[in-house]
């Protein structure tokens, strides 16, 4: 090999060397925002299953209220229904 193409060899294995770097910072910088958005996801999932839970109490309570509540109008309506013989 000639000196020329030694120096064009090492030039070349210069510039991948670079480019190299300059992916694997790319890469660390990409590797940094995707974790920042795992993080900010598992953060609104878990605040998702918190709303989640708080509304199925909610029902509940609603539910033990209403239900009754229908009931006792359905059994007063029945009889009213009864004793002035609507029907």
């Amino acid at each position: 090999m000639s000196e020329d193409n030694q120096q064009q060899i090492l030039e070349t294995l210069r510039e991948i060397r670079e480019g190299q770097r300059e992916i694997i910072e790319l890469l660390s910088a990409n590797k940094s925002v995707a974790e920042e958005q795992i993080r900010s996801s598992k953060e609104r999932i878990g605040e998702s299953i918190g709303l989640q839970r708080q509304a199925l109490q909610r029902q509940r309570v609603v539910t033990l209220i209403a239900v009754p509540g229908i009931v006792l109008c359905i059994a007063a309506i029945v009889y009213l229904v009864v004793k002035y013989r609507i029907w």
